[in-house]
């Protein structure tokens, strides 16, 4: 399949989406399935390229994965395979969250390096050092990590920053470990939660406490659940950016109102009306929209994967808006390079602007981004290099002067449902080239 598509800008989209789960929900289910000699169902499956890379790694294992429609079962009752084949290096980064779940049926496993979108330092360390509190003899090499353990025994961990992907490692990891497990500094995004009721479906004993505080007691064994996974809310978001810049309405169906609201209240304080309802929720432009100065945080704060597609929308605002990335300090720089090749006008800092100091002050990362607008979009060719990037440079082709040729969609493709098809069904002009 075209690499590249051509955009046609095509006035102002309008129409309903209904978004599926998340693309970083499902995955971690998936790899959850493993601790299960019973098949588990999952339900609103999105299309995306993470979800096919994550078969294909469990099917390598000798996992049995089937699809039927937007729902796949998940049967690791049989025998499985220790290592993850070098050839699934860099693909993605859930190849990392296989651990546990492999010690528990073998005793040792390996997994090769992680790979995923460079948008800063994505370390493993929290993975180590969660693994070696479980117990584990666990040693890194060139090619991937190898682990031991006979049994994994629960314990004290102390999240030195609310990492997503750790936080989920030792929820998987501490369900079967002996014993209790005490986890601090847990993210709580509502992928995480999603996943911890899954567990708790399977026969997981989890608590979530107070203060980013969860207690895992071991249980001896789970059993396969079923689940339909609730509608992704950064995919929500950016439906509903597109539909606002380009003067358009998209109504978004299938996202709980619950899991957009700081993304609801900036559109709202840029000037956007937003509709909600128990159906949908829908933004549209009435009046010039207005700059706005925010940060980037964990968790209940505006979520680094928003921020791409609000960089766009903010070419399109009145006056100086601010942006300040805390969470990925690289992530800023690749829609800037979007904007840019458009003809928007952004600059990027290696400063703390638009909130509060953060972990990247002393770094010399150009973490913050001030974009003024109204600017001007021209028609372009385009590479992007990331997901949420991608769909950044999708939208603002819908309101550039011209035509523009985006290349490197697969990285699109790898986290959004059916794109291509989603856009042309709101009013845009895409074809494949």
């Amino acid at each position: 399949m075209s690499d590249t598509w051509e955009v046609e800008p095509s006035g102002p989209l309008t129409g309903d989406v209904e978004v599926a789960g998340s693309k970083n929900a499902v995955t971690k289910h998936m790899v959850a399935a493993l601790l299960a000699n019973t098949p588990s169902t999952i339900a609103n499956v999105p299309d995306v390229g993470d979800v096919a890379i994550t078969t294909s790694i469990l099917r390598s294992l000798g996992v049995g994965v089937e699809r039927d429609g937007s729902t796949i079962t998940v049967d690791a009752g049989g025998p499985i395979a220790s290592e993850v084949p070098v050839e699934y290096t860099g693909l993605n980064r859930i190849s990392i969250l296989m651990l546990g779940p492999l010690l528990y049926r073998s005793g040792e496993a390996f997994v090769p390096l992680p790979g995923g979108d460079k948008i800063g330092r994505r370390p493993i360390d929290f993975h180590v050092s969660a693994l070696r509190a479980f117990g584990a003899e666990v040693i890194e090499t060139d090619a991937g990590v190898t682990a031991r353990a006979n049994p994994l025994v629960g314990a004290r961990i102390d999240l030195p920053y609310p990492s997503v992907m750790a936080t989920e490692a030792v929820l998987i990891t501490g369900a079967l470990a002996e014993g209790r497990t005490v986890l601090t500094g847990a993210a709580t995004e509502p992928e995480v939660l999603e996943l911890a009721l899954f567990l708790q479906r399977m026969g997981a004993r989890i608590q979530r406490q107070p203060g980013r505080r969860f207690v895992i007691d071991g249980v001896e064994r789970t059993r396969g659940a079923e689940t339909t996974l609730a509608g992704d809310r950064l995919e929500a978001f950016s439906y509903l950016v597109a539909g606002l810049i380009s003067g358009g309405q998209v109504r978004v169906k299938g996202c709980p109102q619950s899991a957009l609201t700081t993304a609801l209240t900036t559109l709202q304080a840029m000037g956007a009306d937003i509709r909600i309802t128990d159906e949908y929720v829908a933004a549209q432009q009435h009046l010039p929209l207005r700059a706005v100065a925010l940060h980037t945080d964990t968790h209940p704060g505006f979520a680094t994967d928003w921020q791409s597609p609000l960089l766009v929308l903010m070419t399109q605002a009145e006056g100086m808006s601010v942006l300040h990335e805390t969470v990925f300090e690289d992530r800023v720089r690749y829609p800037a390079g979007v904007i840019r090749a458009m003809g928007g006008e952004i600059e990027l800092f290696d400063t703390c602007l638009g909130g509060p100091h953060c972990r990247f002050a002393d770094r010399n990362a150009k973490h913050s981004a001030v974009v003024r607008g109204v600017s001007k979009l021209v028609g372009a060719d385009v590479e992007i290099p990331d997901v949420r990037a991608g769909f950044s440079g999708v939208i603002a082709s819908a309101v550039a002067d011209g035509t523009s040729h985006i290349s490197g969609v697969r990285h699109l493709e790898r986290g959004y449902d059916q794109p291509f098809e989603r856009l042309t069904d709101l009013g845009l002009t895409l074809r494949r080239v």
